[in-house]
């Protein structure tokens, strides 16, 4: 019998008996590593043999785990790696199927040690580049459970741990092998990302509580990885997934990010959402962050009626994501973002007023709290800021006119509140999107000033500076001062005072250039004149007279040549005179801060002119008021309780700023004398009787007004006409008269033409014809007529008087005409 089986064991194949060789008898011992290079040698020797080889050690090894023989298992597995190591061969395509199929035997078994064995096989797997790609492989398995593998529960958490991270490399194995195989099915198709993505954002938010180590942990090293916890290791593997996803890819892999975030109420917290994020931006290609925006602000308008707190995470994840992103990321989609973000403040407004999302008001509607709603309104404002600070200057500028075209500005732009929220609703999206475009204005700094802000742009702007409302005016001056000021000289007055040496303020002032002059040229007066006006509300509070002070001064520094410093000092002398007159009835504090703002822009605009009598003629004037009248002064006004007196009215000499003294001083320096003995007086237009309504319906009616006063028309009508509210009423009633009137008369023509028979049609339209001709003639005979000739004319037969025409040699000039 012996020698029988020895007989038979030598007729064995000599891949199998090579293959026997390499297991001991006892598998504590190991590999046998003489035989082990014997069996690499065969291999590379005959590579025909390796899917047999493959084949037979799958065998032994699915007998040994079903038998629990783990000893061999942990050899067959290692005698496979080192098998794939050393033979890149054409025909391994055959030999790793039979590995596959061994790493499936033990990703399949309950036992955890067998399960990591698997895993780090295939790891090492996924780190060699074959030769030749394979068509028929296939890794929807090993997605699947080692996604499973990352979800482990365990009862030892020691054994838990050590499972999610074999899942975790498992699947950046997966990754790392399909993802440059052309001939792979796609990696990035949503049934494995839906798979892969929520598997490693579970373990991310496991380890909530843990940092990076470094900005960088691609680059970690071999010690770090060995003691990197689950966190540590899902983030890097995050991270080389994103930084592997291509242009078409980045939808399907930042998809299933959004989904888990909302399955498990995960933008609440906003930490982890936006922490998510921040891993996304800096691990993609930096030309493909604009695509990831895209898709936060298509999720945003998808949550347009979840609860506030999720928009309010949502817009903070953009918000963070604005900020990463590289100048100009925004890509093609720049106004999308604004408008999207625009949208969202205006159904915030409409939520916050009406009180639910939706329409009827169901009863089944959610509860809209006012707070976390006004707080969504900050994040959004926050959140354009922030996108405005990535974009170049030219597109800055087209946001701008972008949101002051949303803003409804009475009688330009129509409301862009909803119905149901009526006259508030318009009142607070404009307070709204004038913040937004505050943020969007901040840091603003353009050389030319005139194509930057073109008139499309300032004129609804300024007309806003008209509104009663106090905090729309307050934001437009806030605008104006952040446009202007290109030098960051605006915190040195953000509160008005006296100061005797403006040296000490350490003041950026350039020259004024060309394109600066053409922009005060075309838009100076317009300033001048809102300026003024705003200085005539009766609702202005300290803030509104110090960044009027605020806006004098830059346009000083910003803006101003000789003929500009002029025109600024006379309209500080209009401002005073405004405040003496009170014409317009101001409460006596206004009077006295529109003094005190006075004379402080004319003690800095005389140090700037550095013109001595000057500045001695308005420190004269500033040292009186000191003794006399300190309530004059914005020392003694802008405080946290003024002190001013009853009545104002009998000011005169020399605690007044005298414009003969000024002009007699300044023309002596080369200004314009002229020019400074005219007393500023502002252009009143139109716009100005448009600025004090409160509804649209008030527009509208001023507008018509308007209009028919210039129409040509009633050009013969009084203008002291009175008007009354029976004639607005009598004027309504007839309007509603005329359109019955005019319906009716539609009507009838309309029931003409179906009814009346064709020849009476024909007949009518035939008479217009004749008669449309007829007057066509008349006016072809005035225009056709040749010009009478200076010879005269002859007459023609039946006493008709022709024209005859005459060369121009034989025509008769009167002397004077000839030289």
């Amino acid at each position: 019998m012996t020698g029988v089986c020895g007989c038979c064991g030598a007729l064995r194949p000599r891949y199998k008996r090579l293959v026997d060789n390499i297991f001991p008898e006892d598998p504590e011992d190991g590999l046998v590593k003489a035989n082990m290079e014997k069996l690499t040698f065969y291999a590379l020797s005959a590579p025909e043999k390796l899917d047999r080889i493959g084949a037979y050690l799958s065998e032994r090894l699915s007998r040994d785990v079903a038998r629990h023989r783990y000893g061999y298992v942990c050899i067959a597995m290692e005698a496979l790696d080192q098998l794939l190591m050393a033979c890149h061969c054409q025909s391994i395509n055959l030999f790793v199927e039979s590995f596959l199929k061994m790493v499936r035997k033990l990703l399949e078994a309950d036992k955890p040690d067998l399960q990591i064995l698997g895993t780090n096989s295939f790891v090492k797997f996924a780190n060699i580049e074959e030769d030749t790609p394979s068509y028929h492989r296939s890794y929807d398995f090993f997605v699947s459970r080692f996604s499973e593998m990352c979800h482990s529960s365990y009862e030892d958490p020691d054994i838990r741990t050590k499972i999610r991270m074999a899942g975790i490399k498992g699947l950046q194995g997966v990754v790392r092998k399909t993802v440059n195989d052309e001939l792979q099915a796609n990696i990035w198709d949503p049934q494995h990302m839906d798979k892969i993505v929520p598997s490693l954002l579970f373990n991310l938010q496991q380890g909530e509580g843990t940092e990076s180590r470094s900005p960088s942990p691609l680059q970690a090293s071999e010690k770090e990885k060995e003691k990197e916890s689950p966190a540590e290791l899902t983030e890097r593997c995050f991270r080389e997934l994103l930084g592997r996803a291509a242009y078409g890819n980045i939808k399907n892999a930042v998809n299933p990010v959004l989904m888990h975030l909302d399955n498990h109420s995960l933008w609440e917290g906003k930490s982890f959402a936006v922490r998510c994020f921040k891993i996304i931006m800096y691990s993609i290609q930096s030309q493909h962050s604009h695509l990831v925006i895209q898709q936060l602000l298509g999720h945003l308008d998808a949550n347009s009626k979840n609860s506030a707190t999720v928009r309010a995470g949502i817009v903070e994840v953009l918000l963070e994501a604005a900020a990463i992103a590289s100048s100009g990321s925004v890509g093609p989609t720049v106004l999308e973002v604004f408008n999207t973000l625009l949208r969202q403040l205006r159904l915030s407004v409409d939520y916050e007023l009406t009180g639910c999302y939706d329409s009827c008001g169901n009863i089944g509607s959610k509860v809209i709290k006012e707070h976390e709603e006004r707080q969504l309104q900050e994040a959004v404002i926050k959140t354009i800021g922030s996108f405005a600070n990535t974009l170049p200057t030219y597109q800055r500028s087209e946001v701008m006119l972008f949101i002051i075209g949303k803003i409804p500005v009475p009688g330009m732009h129509p409301t862009l509140a909803s119905a149901k929220s009526g006259f508030e609703g318009s009142r607070m999206i404009q307070v709204m999107l004038l913040k937004s475009l505050l943020q969007v204005t901040t840091g603003f700094q353009t050389t030319n000033m005139l194509t930057a802000l073109p008139s499309s742009f300032l004129d609804p702007l300024l007309s806003l500076t008209l509104m009663e409302d106090a905090e729309i005016r307050l934001l437009v001056l806030e605008i104006l001062v952040s446009l202007i000021d290109r030098h960051d000289n605006q915190p040195k007055f953000s509160s008005i005072s006296i100061i005797s040496d403006i040296s000490v303020l350490k003041l950026r002032v350039d020259k004024c250039s060309r394109q600066d002059n053409l922009f005060m040229k075309k838009h100076s007066q317009q300033l001048y004149r809102h300026i003024y006006m705003a200085c005539k509300e009766e609702n202005s509070g300290q803030r509104h007279f110090e960044t009027l002070y605020a806006l004098l001064a830059l346009i000083s520094m910003e803006l101003a040549n000789e003929e500009v410093v002029v025109d600024l000092i006379r309209l500080a002398l209009a401002m005073q005179d405004l405040a003496l007159s009170n014409e317009d009835m101001l409460p006596v504090y206004n009077r006295c801060a529109v003094h005190a703002l006075s004379a402080a822009y004319l003690n800095l605009i005389c140090q700037l002119t550095t013109v001595p009598s000057f500045c001695q003629h308005v420190h004269e004037v500033i040292e009186t008021r000191q003794k006399e009248v300190p309530f004059l002064l914005p020392e003694s006004v802008f405080i946290e309780n003024p002190s001013v007196p009853k009545s104002v009215d009998k000011l005169e000499g020399d605690v007044l700023f005298l414009q003969s003294k000024i002009t007699e001083v300044l023309g002596g320096s080369g200004y314009n004398t002229d020019r400074l003995a005219t007393p500023y007086v502002p252009q009143f237009t139109d716009e100005d009787r448009l600025s004090k309504r409160k509804s649209i319906g008030e527009t509208i009616s001023l507008q018509v007004e308007v209009e028919s006063r210039n129409s040509p028309e009633k050009e013969e009508r009084t203008p002291a006409e009175e008007i009354t509210f029976e004639t607005l009423k009598n004027a309504i009633v007839d309007s509603i008269g005329m359109e019955e009137q005019e319906r009716e008369r539609r009507r009838q023509v309309v029931e003409k033409f179906q009814k009346a028979p064709f020849e009476e049609i024909a007949a009518h339209c035939g008479a217009r014809a004749t008669s449309l001709q007829s007057k066509l003639n008349q006016i072809f005979e005035i225009t056709i007529r040749p010009p009478p000739s200076p010879s005269g004319t002859i007459t023609a037969g039946y006493g008709q008087m022709q024209s005859r025409s005459v060369p121009v040699y034989e025509m008769k000039f009167p002397d004077l005409c000839v030289y």
